[in-house]
């Protein structure tokens, strides 16, 4: 029997199928030569698959984030914000363009764009045995807002980007990480402080942007195989009934767009395995993704190194146990939050008490900045067996997607470099410490 609330749900996202009414933006496939790509990655005048260009029930998903780029995070791009270290006046995207402006914002970060993530990354990312890369974009980019101080550009690269994918042969997932009003307050979302994310029109001016990536990226669904419908909204600070009822609306609109896209919903930080059971079970193509630190609480960062891999492979039981497909969408190498900036500009780590209200647990001598090759023997180690223990944990669902591929001076976190020098396996399956997971 169909209960009355998954009822409620499949007609709201038939409504959005058949209601929306957004103009739809320039789309992929006019960018490209007005051309559709088949999946082989030639051009056709006609598009001659459809469905989701991964298998996500037959293959795992082995993913990393390209965090910092289109979105700006302090602590992955330090020097972007140094100048502002001691007055502490600008702490993220929006203080950031508001305090330079648009002309020279637009100038700075255009240079950035053009240079923190390449081709050869997208080559490298390849090379390293992974399928996907996850790319963050804010609402600005896609859907700007009258009054904001946002600057717009971001939707070139992420051509680029999609173009770099096919070039290597990795699929991407877009997330929409940035919502008006912000649904976190993280400075992640674009504007650090309150959420004020589900007032006013900022639920359908979210659903706009979405709509806008949707149609943007139709013609490229041979490599943009999903779209995240929205980054980490805090279930804590906002209506689960109204993230619910985005979901179910943003689900109509890229299916509207394409049927070729999987769907992704973050879990809001609730209980992954137990909550959203009952959400969107006649949905085609859903995808539930949870992000896994253990580092943003005293007791977390107070754990020991086999305490987090424990408390890794106990989340494995729970992704298998899962009824729809479900990804650790972010995780990390890092058993501290000692990088410079992690838990917001001029604030300090949990983990040596620099942060306000804690105790010191251990130093972050070679962690708040540095290098993987310059992390001490003991840091390579359990960075190395927690690693392949999130890894064995994860692809017992969906997959995993790695937090993050690069950054300025943050070693626990730069996957290029723990590649580079061996704390991160390869080839993939590779193990110096099997059997964690039992």
């Amino acid at each position: 029997m169909i209960g009355t609330s998954t009822l409620l749900r499949s007609v709201t996202a038939l409504l959005a199928l058949l209601s929306h009414t957004n103009a739809a933006p320039t789309s992929y496939a006019s960018i490209v030569n007005d051309q559709d790509y088949t999946t082989d990655g030639g051009r056709s005048s006609a598009v001659c698959k459809r469905e989701v260009a991964f298998d996500f029930n037959g293959d795992k998903v082995r993913a990393v984030n390209l965090g910092g780029w289109l979105v700006l995070e302090p602590w992955i791009t330090p020097s972007i914000f140094e100048e502002w270290s001691t007055s502490r006046t600008v702490v993220d995207e929006y203080t950031y363009t508001k305090t330079l402006g648009k002309s020279e914002a637009s100038s700075r970060l255009r240079s950035h764009w053009n240079t923190f993530i390449t081709q050869e990354d997208f080559n490298a990312i390849a090379q390293a045995g992974l399928n996907h890369v996850r790319i963050p974009i804010g609402y600005w980019a896609v859907a700007p807002l009258d009054g904001d101080p946002y600057v717009q550009g971001q939707l070139d690269f992420m051509d680029k980007a999609v173009n770099w994918a096919r070039g290597a042969g990795l699929k991407v997932m877009i997330d929409l990480h940035g919502a008006p009003g912000s649904q976190n307050g993280f400075d992640n979302s674009g504007k650090y402080g309150s959420v004020e994310w589900q007032q006013g029109n900022t639920v359908s001016q979210t659903l706009t942007a979405i709509e806008n990536l949707a149609n943007r990226y139709k013609g490229a669904t041979d490599v943009v195989t999903s779209i995240e419908l929205l980054n980490e909204p805090l279930g804590s600070s906002l209506d689960l009934g109204g993230v619910q009822e985005f979901y179910s609306n943003g689900y109509g609109r890229v299916k509207a767009a394409s049927s070729d896209f999987a769907v992704v919903i973050h879990d809001a930080f609730q209980d992954f395995s137990t909550y959203w059971t009952g959400f969107g079970n006649d949905y085609a193509d859903l995808m539930l993704d949870t992000h896994q630190y253990q580092i943003f609480s005293p007791e977390q960062v107070g754990r020991s190194p086999s305490e987090h891999v424990s408390a890794a492979c106990g989340l494995g039981p729970q992704l298998a146990g899962t009824n729809k497909w479900t990804i650790v969408g972010e995780w990390t190498g890092a058993q501290t939050d000692c990088a410079k900036w992690l838990n917001g500009l001029g604030k300090g780590a949990r983990y040596d008490g620099t942060f306000e209200g804690t105790s010191k647990t251990g130093s972050c001598e070679g962690k708040y900045t540095g290098t993987v090759a310059g992390l001490s023997a003991d840091d390579k180690k359990n960075i190395r067996s927690y690693i392949e223990a999130q890894l064995d944990a994860y692809e017992q669902r969906t997959g995993w997607v790695f937090w993050t591929w690069k950054t300025e001076s943050a070693p626990e976190w730069h996957m290029k470099d723990l590649i580079d020098q061996g704390l991160f396996p390869q080839p993939l399956n590779s193990r110096q410490y099997p059997g964690q997971c039992g």
